[in-house]
C-alpha cells in the first residue's frame, strides 16, 4: 500500500514536523538526513503528536 497523502498541500508541514520530532528525540544532524529516511521511530512519535493535537482540537483546547 502506497503512502498517499490525504492533503498533499500538507507535505511541507509534515516534513518540518519530522525534523522537529527527530530533534526532540535527540537524533543529531537531522537536517542533513533524507526526510524519507526519518520514518519508523520518528513516524510513531509523529503519529502520537498528531493524535494528541487532534484530540485537543476536538475538545476545543
Amino acid at each position: 500500500m502506497a503512502n498517499k497523502k490525504v492533503v498533499p498541500q500538507a507535505k511541507a508541514a509534515l516534513n518540518q514536523m519530522k525534523l522537529e520530532v527527530a530533534n526532540e528525540l535527540g537524533l543529531s544532524n537531522s537536517n542533513n538526513v533524507d526526510k524519507g529516511n526519518l520514518s519508523g521511530y520518528v513516524g510513531g512519535h509523529m503519529t502520537k503528536k498528531l493524535v494528541e493535537m487532534a484530540e485537543k482540537q476536538m475538545i476545543g483546547k
